[in-house]
């Protein structure tokens, strides 16, 4: 596909001055655990594994990314169950990810720090899924999957943070059952969750499957994290299995009070610098920037964001560009950084297909904020409200236009202030955030 060259569209849209930006350090008051590692391991004790044989088979699933020291919790886990005399086995529990393939989800798991010299175990990633049964949730019929490596042991333990979902909100959100009913299933039971969800509501339908999942198969408890504002295992807590949907919502409730946020609500231009699968399985976190874009489901009532101009795609992502569809405008670095393969094996098996979409393609950085800036209508360089991040897991540092700067809560504080040029040779950024230069 070939996108307008600058020359193709300069003369559409008139030059536009920029605001002033200050530079922001947000460190909102957050609780921290002094030894994460060594509490996932010891929480092992609190899950009932006595009954199990010396030499029993157990499954450990992890896969979610972004997760703070997840490759060190995971090699806890398995380190405690061996010392307990059983046989640890990882298998990813991440539905389609990796393109909903065994080789994918290895290297998905490596991008973690998560590989069978790392953690002391084997990595079984084969992909197939049994079906257990089919029920009924409201209308639908819900045929309920799950991974036969899992299957085949003797007991299975999921280790997942709790956190909030980026497609809905409810009780129950991204954590333990999630992970057991969705990562389990690989490819097929995310599909079949994915698509009664979205007609017939996400609770009722992890609820439905989670309760063949604990009747039909040896799932003993999982390891539950919680992390902080500055994305760290604030909290590790061991829950038993039937105890996952009596549990979460405690533990998602202190995930939203620890939960990183915009330190504003009205934003007419949000500028993301990166986006990714390791930052959130959105690509950019949906509860920050306030759209969720799902069929069923409004949109957080806040941030108000009007406009969201996406710069590029992280290097942990290999491509996964799912998430692009929740902005207004990128640019053409960031769609030559996709891999549709694995951005549409996402969206395919999700039905979450807005996220996937291409929005406004850019030639460069001084196109881009060219048009934001027009489209928001009557612009004002001495009002209109920027807010300007790496990415929405790393809020402790970002910059917004001064017409924020009052607004800000106790916690921000002004570091700097600066004027924000093009780099003539370029059209990128001249003064970008850490770690992107803006070319």
């Amino acid at each position: 596909m070939e996108f307008p060259e600058r020359s193709d569209v300069d003369g559409l849209i008139d030059p536009q001055p920029l605001p002033g930006f200050a530079k922001v350090r947000y460190e909102p008051r957050t609780e921290r655990l002094d030894d994460p590692v060594g509490a996932a391991r010891e929480s092992l004790d609190a899950l009932d594994l006595d009954d199990l044989p010396a030499g029993a088979t157990v499954a450990v699933g992890v896969g979610s990314r972004g997760i703070d020291r997840i490759d060190e919790v995971a090699a806890a886990v398995v380190d405690r169950l061996a010392e307990r005399g059983l046989d640890p086995v990882v298998v990813p529990a991440m539905g389609s990810h990796g393109g909903a393939t065994s080789e994918g989800q290895r290297e998905v798991l490596a991008a973690l720090g998560i590989t069978e010299e790392s953690v002391g175990a084997p990595i079984d990633a084969r992909m197939a899924a049994a079906e257990l049964a089919t029920v009924s949730v409201g209308d639908a019929d819900l045929p309920v999957y799950f991974s036969e490596a899992a299957l085949a042991a003797d007991a299975v333990l999921v280790v997942n943070r709790v956190k909030a979902h980026t497609n809905f909100t409810g009780p129950i959100e991204s954590g333990l059952a999630k992970m057991t009913v969705v990562g389990l299933g690989k490819q097929r039971g995310a599909k079949a969750f994915h698509s009664t969800a979205i007609a017939e509501g996400y609770v009722e339908t992890l609820t439905a499957a989670l309760d063949v999942i604990e009747r039909e198969t040896p799932t003993v408890g999982g390891i539950a994290l919680v992390e902080n504002f500055e994305e760290e295992i604030g909290h590790v807590e061991a829950v038993p299995a039937g105890s996952f949907l009596d549990r979460e919502p405690e533990l998602l409730e202190r995930a939203y009070d620890e939960m990183p946020t915009l330190p504003v609500d009205d934003v007419d231009l949000l500028v993301v610098d990166e986006i990714g699968k390791e930052i959130s399985g959105a690509g950019m976190d949906t509860n920050v920037i306030g759209r969720y874009r799902v069929l069923n489901a409004p949109d957080p009532e806040t941030p108000d964001v009007d406009l969201i101009y996406v710069r590029g795609l992280t290097e942990a992502t290999k491509g996964n560009g799912n998430g692009i569809g929740l902005a207004d405008l990128t640019r053409k670095r960031a769609v030559d950084q996709l891999d549709l393969k694995k951005t549409y094996a996402n969206a395919l098996t999700s039905g979450s297909l807005a996220k996937s979409k291409l929005p406004v393609v850019a030639p460069d950085d001084e196109f881009a904020l060219r048009t934001a800036l027009a489209a928001l209508g009557g612009y004002d360089p001495e009002t209109v409200r920027i807010v300007w991040i790496r990415n929405t897991q790393d809020l402790g540092e970002f910059r917004v236009s001064e017409a924020v700067v009052e607004d800000l809560p106790e916690a921000a504080v002004v570091t700097d202030r600066e004027a924000v040029a093009f780099d003539a040779g370029t059209a990128g950024f001249e003064a970008a955030t850490d770690g992107d230069s803006g070319a």
